[in-house]
């Protein structure tokens, strides 16, 4: 068993016991290797490998329970015979019976160097479990990523499974090499109503239909119910960024981290978007390098700090977090673009073009044509030196490829605005 960290489940914390150890971790495999390999090889069977889906920044290979019929039939089988009572034996604070629990959003995800994680994030249920569904010998990394934890990684060999509070943030550690499946489900409990989960959901949705009246009015409802829903103060938090009230939605994140002891690797994002807002560039910077040393693998993130280690000067600084977010994003083409800009205005021009290259070929409508306009730029003072060092045929060559550039930035545009019109 391991604890969940400073903060009690959403719901029914009295009845959980809080602080009691509640990630729970099977000592003897729940199913044989043979088994769990015969279930995957049916879900390949049923087309598990051709899907795939955005889950946050990531998007996972794998596929939902509810269209792979055969591998569903073996879960459910499974819930019934061992799962489920389980799930009594290690939640007998609010599990009376196992006729009670009900499984929902049960996934089967395929981890691999190209879907190779999830980002840190609760589940949407009472209780969750994980179950390893490969031998550890066949990937590389792995695992599952408590953030309270630390850098520490807790992994499982085939047929071992981790049961918990849905609550507690977590993640997909990278895969590096091989494949990794696992199967993820979410329970509930049909004789209980879990009303703080219930309305901060409902303050969520509402939020994204932009009644921010009616998501804070829930979110205050859960709060009241439970003081220490910290995912509510963070929701919350972000309503009041959207609506630029960044002072009050300052002291809703300092809240929720303070609750947290400062292991939240999403609010620690949001109060450094809170604080460069205000102005409070060396806040800002804190709050962001913190974040980083928990999650160092968010592009946003590793970009937003770039931009201000940039502003203050710091251009190693800004270049190695560039580096980091196009390491972890491609496609993240302002990366590309700034660091490009940071590499010129140091004088390696060379290195610049081939990072403003990278942003024509990664970066959105409105990135391209700033990376070629930047392109040109470079060749043009490229033709100034070889002409200096009376290369005229260089030059000449330089001063066409900057045309050439030029050219690029105004189809992207004109592309753009026709494509907008």
């Amino acid at each position: 068993s391991y604890s969940m960290g400073a903060v009690p489940p959403e719901d029914f914390a009295g009845d959980f016991n809080f602080p009691l150890d509640l990630i729970k971790v099977t000592t003897e495999p729940l199913f044989s290797a043979a088994e769990s390999a015969a279930v995957v090889e049916g879900a390949e069977a049923e087309g598990i490998s051709q899907n795939e889906y955005q889950s946050g920044k990531y998007k996972l290979g794998g596929d939902w329970l509810k269209n792979l019929p055969d591998t569903l039939r073996w879960f459910n089988r499974r819930l019934e015979d061992s799962f489920f009572p389980l799930m009594r034996q290690l939640f007998p604070e609010v599990v009376r019976d196992e006729s009670v629990l009900r499984a929902h959003s049960v996934s089967l995800l395929k981890y691999n160097s190209s879907h190779p994680r999830t980002d840190v994030h609760v589940d949407n249920g009472i209780l969750a479990m994980t179950l390893a569904m490969t031998p550890a010998d066949e990937y590389v990394g792995g695992g599952t990523f408590f953030e309270h934890m630390g850098k520490d990684v807790l992994e499982m060999d085939v047929g071992h499974g981790t049961f918990r509070p849905g609550s507690v943030r977590h993640g997909g550690h990278r895969v590096s090499g091989g494949t990794r499946y696992i199967l993820g489900a979410f329970l509930l409990i049909e004789d209980k109503v879990e009303h703080v989960r219930r309305l901060k959901n409902r303050g969520a949705k509402l939020r994204q239909e932009g009644d921010f009246e009616g998501a804070v009015e829930h979110f205050r409802w859960a709060l009241e119910i439970n003081p220490r829903c910290t995912t509510c103060l963070k929701d919350w938090a972000e309503v009041l960024h959207t609506q630029k009230r960044y002072a009050e939605a300052t002291v809703k994140i300092r809240s929720c981290l303070e609750l947290l002891e400062g292991k939240d690797s999403d609010a620690l994002f949001i109060l450094g978007l809170l604080l460069s807002e205000q102005g409070d560039d060396e806040g800002s910077i804190a709050a962001y390098r913190r974040s980083v040393s928990m999650n160092a693998e968010d592009a946003v993130l590793c970009y937003n700090l770039g931009v201000k280690l940039g502003t203050r000067g710091d251009g190693v600084g800004e270049r190695e977090m560039y580096s980091m977010a196009t390491s972890i994003d491609p496609t993240t083409g302002l990366a590309w673009l700034n660091w490009g800009t940071s590499l010129a205005e140091a004088g390696d021009l060379d290195a610049a073009e081939a990072k403003f290259l990278a942003a024509t070929h990664h970066g959105d409508a409105a990135t391209r044509p700033k990376a070629a306009i930047n392109l040109s730029l470079v060749h043009k003072a490229r033709a100034r030196k070889l002409a200096g060092n009376r290369d005229l045929e260089g030059a000449a060559a330089s001063v066409a490829e900057a045309g050439r550039q030029l050219e690029s930035a105004r189809a992207w545009v004109e592309s753009a605005g026709a494509l907008s019109g």
